[in-house]
């Protein structure tokens, strides 16, 4: 095979990951080449970045919730230690019914970059909330798609306990995790698992091991024996990588040739930290909730379109947009750009609920039908079950007094001086009007009725 070449997008990534990260960008970073044996790495070695990094020292702040309560996030950060860049491996397929191993290389050889953190989790909770915090970040610099199912984000995680005050015991680490949820699992469990072994008197080994999906626990792999030496030396067909800032950018360089620093810091886009941040201000709404619009795949593009169409303010909208559309597309695995009801139709339906043609419980029958999808716009739904609100005050009063006329006892009550009996009329006057009564306007006429 020819020798190796750099992709110049990889490096730009890497640089723009590290800034985003808060890393301090090294101008000179060296590539190494790592010798091990195995069916995945038809050439014997991988190249790596073990000596000099394209990046170090940075950090990740990223929010969980306590007790799972949305209203109580707390921030924590984790200290990026490096980002490296190295070539992929291929890809081992178990197939454990015909106890054979397939092998994939078809990424082999393409690009990847690994960011190393330091040891500041203390939970799988915590690990998932700062994977999922980096994912963000990385589809918002376009750095990856970093879908963790597709491969294009896996994470090594690497576990030890200890006791306060004493030094870390030894670790292990449990590769290429593919999703979220997994990694929780697969923290928590080795957690546990290395606490029993140590307090039955066992050892931990320092060993790879793979999380098992299916029984929910971790699993020492074969192929990882013993300690391997990886006879690291420098990469002969790669030179050091040198990047430039505007300071040392040379006079009469050609732009295509070079990786500028500060051209690519200045074209950084708005991080998900400082989107929240700009919804919170913009919106008026909680921090919590500008945490899940950010959070959930499309969600803020959604409640933007239905502000701009709609009359109702943001805080009411958004609880129309958390509570309604996010937990129906929740229970059927969809994101808001797959939601069987669009942004207009929302805003539709919340105009005509905050223009008192309809009453909440009424909206809320709507949206169960918008969200059938049947191709029925929010008014035509509301004509066709008469859901509208009896705007005719006229006729409201008429039936209050058949309500007053038929309930002396609870009339009594009243004028004696029991004020709450009237939420049992208010109670009769809307089960009278299938619901279709302004309460606050009926209220005030059955009071304006039983005060004459």
């Amino acid at each position: 095979p020819s020798a190796q070449v750099l992709n110049r997008r990889c490096v730009e990534a890497a640089v723009m990951t590290g800034l985003a990260l808060n890393c301090t960008i090294n101008k000179k970073s060296l590539f190494d080449r790592k010798h091990y044996f195995y069916a995945d790495l038809p050439a014997g070695y991988q190249i790596t970045q073990q000596r000099v990094p394209i990046a170090v020292n940075g950090s990740l702040s990223y929010s969980l919730c306590v007790d799972n309560k949305m209203s109580q996030m707390v921030t924590k950060t984790v200290r990026i230690k490096q980002i490296q860049l190295e070539q992929d491996s291929g890809k081992s397929l178990h197939d454990d019914a015909r106890s054979q191993t397939l092998v994939d290389l078809n990424r082999a050889g393409v690009g990847l970059m690994e960011v190393v953190m330091e040891p500041d989790m203390c939970c799988g909770e915590e690990a998932a909330a700062a994977v999922r915090e980096l994912q963000l970040i990385l589809q918002t610099l376009g750095s990856s798609q970093a879908i963790m199912a597709e491969g294009q984000l896996r994470v090594d995680a690497n576990i030890s306990v200890h006791h306060p005050g004493e030094p870390y015991g030894v670790r292990t680490e449990v590769k290429n995790i593919n999703s979220m949820r997994f990694l929780a699992k697969a923290v928590d469990y080795e957690i546990q698992r290395q606490i029993k072994e140590l307090e039955n008197g066992g050892t931990v080994l320092n060993e790879t091991r793979a999380f098992d999906s299916k029984l929910g626990c971790t699993v020492p792999m074969r192929d990882k024996e013993g300690k391997q030496d990886y006879r690291f030396m420098p990469e002969p067909n790669l030179p050091p990588l040198i990047l430039y800032d505007a300071k040392s950018l040379p006079a009469n360089v050609n732009h295509q040739q070079v990786v500028n620093i500060d051209w690519i810091h200045e074209r950084l886009p708005d991080l998900p930290s400082v989107k929240r941040a700009k919804l919170v201000e913009l919106y008026g709404i909680l921090p919590e909730h500008s945490f899940t619009l950010v959070n959930e795949d499309g969600l803020t593009e959604f409640f933007e379109d239905v502000v701009k169409q709609t009359q109702m303010k943001p805080k009411k909208v958004i609880g129309w947009i958390l509570s309604d559309l996010l937990s129906h597309l929740k229970q059927h695995s969809l994101t808001a750009k797959e939601s069987p009801i669009s942004s207009f139709l929302l805003a539709d339906l919340l105009n005509l609920l905050e223009n008192g043609d309809i009453s909440s419980s009424a909206a809320k029958q709507v949206f169960e039908e918008l969200w059938k999808g049947e191709g029925k716009t929010p008014l035509e739904i509301v004509k066709e079950k008469q859901l509208e609100l009896i705007k005719d005050q006229e006729e409201l009063e008429q039936i209050c007094q058949a309500v007053i006329d038929e309930r002396e006892k609870e009339v009594m009550a009243i004028k004696e001086g029991n004020e709450k009996v009237i939420n049992k009329l208010i109670g009769l006057v809307r089960k009278a009007t299938r619901g279709r009564a302004n309460p606050l306007l009926v209220k005030q006429i059955l009071e304006k009725k039983l005060s004459e």
